[in-house]
């Protein structure tokens, strides 16, 4: 499972209530939760952060939280 996979689950959301809210396809949604491959667009992120109330920043945050920068 994906990390917006996890999140999503952990907030215990209806995947169908957030693709009929963003208009993001449910097949879409399930490609992102499950496919670590797969990349979601900035637009996504944001519509699925304003679907469930919560602030995309800490969205992005908790989906992007294994990515570090490289030490010089």
């Amino acid at each position: 499972m994906t990390e917006i996979g996890e999140f999503l689950n952990k907030k215990s959301v209806n995947k169908a209530e957030i693709a009929r809210r963003t208009g993001i396809s449910t097949s879409r949604l399930s490609e992102l939760s499950l496919n670590d491959s797969t990349r979601f667009t900035v637009d996504e992120l944001y519509l699925i952060a304003l679907a469930i109330d919560i602030n995309p920043a800490v969205v992005l945050e908790e989906v992007c939280k294994h990515l570090k920068l490289n030490n010089q």
